[in-house]
């Protein structure tokens, strides 16, 4: 049986999210950049931070889920999955007809999850981590340099 998992619009955010989205985008910079224009969804599973996502809307009828991270310890337990699907049912709700979320070329278990739950690649913005970030990142044992673009059609 699934625990409840309760997702709730914050406005402000707190050490804690900070640190856990930082594990998802390590710039502090570009996370500070992008975090006052965002929408920030928290996911708390029997009253703990269990995970949180940022959502930033880019057109008209496009929104991007610009960060997505769950705490260590829930990792693996469908939470990733079920902050997509939140993801969705806002975006319907606010009117969205478009989601899109971009990740590393070297995250493949992101790319799978996103796949796995609709989202198709629709591009690659080459050497964006070259670019962005003043350290190399590395994952999976390679330097990532690339984002993948997918997007999902409501």
């Amino acid at each position: 049986m699934k625990k409840e998992l309760q997702f709730k619009e914050i406005n402000k955010l707190t050490e804690e999210h900070y640190q856990l989205l930082l594990d998802a985008d390590p710039s502090r910079k570009m996370l500070m950049n992008y975090t006052k224009r965002s929408i920030c969804i928290e996911a708390r599973q029997e009253e703990v931070f269990s995970g949180v996502m940022l959502l930033l809307p880019t057109r008209p009828e496009t929104i991007e889920i610009i960060n997505i991270a769950v705490v260590k310890q829930f990792r693996n337990h469908g939470i990733g999955q079920r902050l997509l699907k939140c993801a969705q049912n806002w975006a319907k709700q606010k009117g969205y007809r478009v989601i899109e979320i971009g990740t590393g070329s070297t995250s493949f278990g992101q790319l799978y999850l996103y796949q796995k739950n609709g989202f198709r690649i629709c591009g690659i913005d080459k050497n964006f981590f070259v670019e962005h970030y003043e350290r190399p990142i590395f994952e999976n044992k390679l330097r990532l340099r690339d984002m993948i673009r997918l997007r999902l059609y409501l």
